[in-house]
């Protein structure tokens, strides 16, 4: 089916990145790479003159730490073997970009149930949906409390 498979996800959504990798696990070929990103957002100026450079940059490397944890961690519970990335900036933007760069074939991400807020500014898996040059699936039943 798909030979390159880049999977967004936000570790702070629980059991919805293990399904993701089980829908990329199905949709791989067998000789194909599957490659879990996650992207954290930059911290707002008007926060980050609130918090000591030293703290605040240790903190940052130890939430990257976790995060690439825990998307090794789902790798190994699948049974799958693939890449594992952390990046820093806009989801939608990085999602893109990163999926051009590895010349992905398909993005497979989450997304909430859309509410009135996103006809007015757009959810991630939106812009996703609208600007990715590949084939993107969007796996709805996740439930999110925002």
């Amino acid at each position: 089916m798909y030979s390159r498979i880049l999977v967004p996800i936000d570790p702070s959504h629980g059991e919805v990145g293990a399904r993701l990798v089980e829908i990329a696990k199905k949709l791989i070929d067998a000789e194909g790479e599957i490659t879990l990103l996650s992207v954290i957002e930059p911290v707002p100026s008007y926060i980050s003159g609130y918090i000591r450079e030293e703290s605040f940059q240790e903190r940052l490397k130890a939430n990257r730490d976790e995060a690439l944890a825990h998307l090794k961690g789902m790798l190994t519970a699948a049974g799958v073997t693939g890449h594992t990335m952390i990046d820093e900036g806009s989801p939608s933007a990085e999602i893109l970009r990163i999926a051009e760069k590895m010349k992905a074939d398909a993005i497979i991400l989450g997304s909430h149930r859309p509410d009135f807020r996103d006809y007015l500014i757009g959810s991630t898996a939106a812009r996703i949906v609208r600007h990715a040059q590949c084939t993107v699936v969007v796996e709805r039943s996740m439930q999110i409390d925002l």
